[in-house]
């Protein structure tokens, strides 16, 4: 023993089981299983994308077959009643708190975080986003609707802020080699949560429906246990490398870009910088655009094409009848899902990209491909031209997962490793912020719209498509002025070694591997993948089948 209180291998010794000291790697650990471990939590997590699928059985969950309506119903009134069933915009506030919520936990508790380690972030997450979920369940039986803005909503989204930067700064350090890959490879698993969860919950609430029941509060419990295993054992597979650690046979290059700083900034500090404000605007101004589109896009579909989704290319929206608006209403459910896809996929795609042409670079294509699609989706839509109006919001989309997956590493980039998963956690308020900006823009505008006498079509939604391209010039602007930091904001080598000594051998001490992340897809690796992946894979194999009717 060291009187750092470390092990000459590089583990950490003492502390109790969900600290810090006790999740250092030894020699024999395997880095590729720590991608998995995150995955496991951010998988979860992401039901928050998908739990609109909730939104229609509550309505019911009174009157069953029907929604039992009360007229003078107000949203205050809702919170309390338990004689009248909830509207979807009631519900949809859940939605909202998701958000809010996420951007405002991380960014209080990222600096606890950083102190605390990945495996305590992520056992208080699970504890907060599977106890949130039952706590709604109890609001869904007793028919409260503040409990379940309280369990789901507020409770929920400080699980999902804690579960969604818990693994950023961990998997930083153990990929210096491949940043942007590393935590594109958890937080695709965000994205493609809904993928998994919306059919599952479909599925578990068809199987507990009943005459007196719509399903939902068995299917939040089941799903919430289901849940809190996966993400106990993600939790529990979060390692940390000893200071000082590389990968085997890596060494760090010659600063090609001078971009990428070998130093760091203290948290404190970092939001003092212009460049934090820079990347704070960077990343709402892409999100608001592309979420705004996400929670518009089974509409937008509709309402554009219309007739033409079912071989009635003459019959526009207003014309449909029922039960033609019902299936072309199941086609938009697989625009919806296909979206999905391409945000699961541009979170890995972008991420790693952005390792070979760096990470400001990957915005600029962000920026400017979104500008010319947005600006050419109007046309698409006046063709007719289903397929390619299809793979532009798909492009936007996969920019849209991509801007999140490659935030982490620009952060990395600008401030250096050492608060990165704190900064990230500040840094978030953009995306709550842009989940207030983005379905405003949309959704108002849309109103406006059709409050003005324009007939459900493609012109519904040229304006829409316009601003937001305009957002995104404002977005390239702010990426352009990012610069690399003045001296002044970086610490000093001495409070680098200082925050560092509890870990393990300083800065100043020997580097290398220690024997610790090496190995690729051995057996234990590969079982860990097993897990999260045939999940995931289940869940394109769904979302492939239900988009099949959109071109077939």
């Amino acid at each position: 023993m060291t009187a750092a209180g470390t092990r000459t291998d590089g583990a950490l010794a003492g502390g109790g089981l969900l600290d810090r000291e006790r999740i250092g790697a030894r020699p024999g650990f395997n880095r590729w299983l720590v991608p998995p471990a995150a995955l496991a939590i951010h998988l979860c997590i992401g039901m928050a994308y998908g739990f609109s699928v909730f939104w229609l059985p509550l309505s019911k969950s009174l009157g069953i077959t029907a929604s039992t309506a009360c007229p003078d119903l107000t949203l205050a009134s809702a919170l309390f009643t338990t004689t009248c069933d909830w509207r979807v915009a009631d519900l949809g506030w859940i939605y909202t708190l998701f958000f809010v919520l996420l951007g405002s936990s991380a960014a209080i508790w990222g600096g606890w975080l950083e102190r605390a380690g990945p495996r305590k972030a992520g056992v208080v997450s699970a504890c907060c986003w599977c106890g949130g979920i039952i706590l709604a369940a109890i609001g869904v039986i007793t028919h409260q609707l503040w409990m379940m803005w309280l369990g789901a909503g507020v409770i929920g989204g400080i699980g999902l802020g804690l579960g969604y930067i818990s693994p950023v700064s961990t998997l930083i350090k153990w990929f210096p080699d491949r940043r942007g890959m590393a935590t594109g490879m958890a937080i695709m698993g965000f994205g493609g949560g809904a993928m998994i969860g919306a059919p599952l919950a479909n599925l578990l609430m068809n199987t507990f429906k009943t005459d007196t029941s719509v399903g939902v509060w068995q299917t939040f419990i089941v799903m919430a246990v289901i849940y809190f295993v996966f993400m106990m054992g993600g939790a529990f597979g979060y390692r940390i490398p000893p200071a000082g650690w590389r990968p085997e046979g890596w060494t760090p290059p010659a600063a090609k870009s001078t971009m990428i700083t070998t130093k760091h900034v203290h948290l404190r500090d970092a939001h003092r910088t212009k460049q934090f404000w820079l990347i704070w605007a960077v990343l709402c101004l892409n999100v608001s655009a592309g979420i705004g589109v996400i929670g518009m896009a089974s509409p937008m579909l509709q309402e554009i094409f219309a007739g033409s989704l079912i071989g009635l290319p003459d019959v526009g929206f207003a014309q449909l009848d029922a039960g033609q608006k019902a299936s072309i209403a199941t086609i938009a459910a697989g625009f919806a899902g296909l979206l999905s896809l391409f945000n699961i996929g541009g979170r890995f795609f972008w991420a790693s990209l952005s390792d070979k042409i760096g990470r400001k670079n990957t915005y600029y294509c962000f920026f400017v491909l979104g500008i010319v699609l947005y600006a050419l989706a109007p046309t698409f839509a006046g063709m007719g031209n289903k397929a390619l109006f299809v793979l532009s919001f798909g492009i936007i989309l996969s920019m849209y997962g991509g801007g999140f997956a490659t935030i982490p590493a620009y952060l990395a980039d600008i401030f250096g490793t050492q608060f990165v998963g704190a900064i990230h956690g500040r840094l978030l308020t953009a995306w709550a912020t842009a989940g207030i900006v983005g379905p405003v823009v949309v959704n108002y505008i849309r109103e406006a719209q059709i409050a003005a006498g324009v007939a459900p079509g493609p012109t519904l939604y040229t304006g829409t498509m316009y601003i937001l391209a305009g957002m995104l010039a404002l977005g390239l602007i702010a990426n352009a002025l990012i610069r690399p930091l003045s001296d002044k904001w970086f610490m000093s080598d001495d409070e680098v070694a200082a925050l560092q000594a509890k870990s393990a051998a300083v800065n100043a001490g020997p580097t290398g591997s220690f024997g610790i992340g090496t190995g690729g897809l051995d057996a234990k690796a590969m079982l860990a993948w097993a897990v999260v992946g045939i999940p995931l894979l289940w869940g394109v194999w769904v979302t492939l089948r239900a988009t099949f009717a959109l071109f077939g």
